[in-house]
């Protein structure tokens, strides 16, 4: 039996306008009383019935999106073809951030509950609804977001095996040689994909070439400490492949501090092409990826589970990404050791 506001309000010992009250964030709750109300609705997984659902159409017209993070031009990028489908259907959006933690990605799914439509989820937590536990209701119409495989649910993800590899391959044929790799985090489907295409290019395409792998977390900061590590090597890299483009700037950073010339002295490369990548010197080299449209097309996938409810989660889906070639990577000359 569904959990209701009166079980909530007999748990927390309050009347169900004061439950009402605390949930739709009126100030005029005491903080205790709200905590105490928001506590007792997280555990009974209370999912309330917003006014804004209408009787006719059972439809709030708002769909949901939880994401790791809010920082930074690939979500802004991601948001702003999300919200373009969204206005173009007069949809509304509720945003929730979780910031890489299992447990705020729990709450942020059970706060979505009854007040959206749908889900776009991205997450390096799950690979399909089953790794959602309670906390995804199981009717409510989902689509993953850079999140794996899934038989349960549609799945989008950024061809990110296929990228690292022509990356890798680029630098490769630019005759680099020690090519060093800057990766993501380690609990992150697109990390691991990228890091996977560079160890698998890397082995089949240069004999004897090692891995050189330098741990990062897609921030400007990791990006930056690792161009330090990899400066202070007995031997330096020829070239640098970095996960992200935010990454990659970073390293840039660092090597511009040190005197260190890109791409005279070592070779730079990116992935996403954020728009910043084209306006640094030099301009990054990079592996294009759509972002606006990533979010778009999710959208666009979710709103045909809306028209075609019974039909089966249609296979995944991967977007396909391109060589951008600037002076990052300049080819190496033929008499460099």
């Amino acid at each position: 039996m569904s959990v209701t506001i009166k079980d909530v309000a007999r748990e927390a010992n309050v009347s169900v306008a004061t439950v009402s009250r605390a949930l739709n964030g009126h100030e005029n709750v005491a903080v205790d009383v709200r905590k105490r109300v928001l506590e007792v609705a997280d555990r009974l997984r209370y999912s309330p019935h917003h006014a804004a659902r209408s009787l006719s159409s059972r439809r709030t017209q708002t769909i949901g999106v939880v994401l790791p993070d809010l920082y930074g031009e690939f979500f802004s990028e991601l948001m702003r073809g999300i919200d373009a489908v969204a206005r173009t259907h007069g949809l509304h959006l509720l945003i929730s951030s979780y910031h890489g933690n299992p447990e705020e990605q729990g709450a942020a799914l059970r706060a979505m509950r009854g007040r959206v439509d749908g889900l776009l989820l991205m997450s390096p937590f799950v690979a399909g609804r089953e790794g959602l536990g309670d906390d995804l209701s199981p009717v409510m119409p989902t689509v993953l977001l850079n999140s794996g495989r899934s038989d349960e649910l549609p799945a989008l993800n950024v061809d990110s095996y296929a990228g690292a590899r022509a990356m890798t391959r680029h630098l490769l044929d630019a005759g680099h040689r020690r090519i060093a790799f800057i990766s993501g985090p380690d609990d992150n489907f697109d990390a691991h994909e990228r890091l996977r295409g560079y160890r698998d290019e890397l082995a089949e395409g240069a004999v004897g070439a090692q891995p050189w792998i330098v741990p990062g977390d897609f921030e400007e900061a990791s990006g930056h400490a690792a161009g330090g590590r990899l400066l202070a090597a007995d031997a330096r890299p020829d070239a640098v492949f970095a996960a992200n483009d935010m990454m990659a700037l970073g390293c840039l950073f660092a090597f511009n501090q040190a005197g260190v010339r890109v791409p005279a002295d070592i070779a730079l490369a990116g992935f996403d092409d954020i728009p910043l990548s084209r306006y640094v010197h030099p301009g990054l080299t990079t592996m294009r990826v759509d972002i606006a449209e990533l979010g778009g097309r999710a959208l666009r996938t979710l709103l045909e589970r809306f028209a075609h409810p019974d039909d089966p989660p249609p296979p995944d889906a991967r977007l396909p990404v391109a060589l951008v070639v600037r002076e990052s990577s300049r080819a190496r000359p033929p008499d460099a050791t």
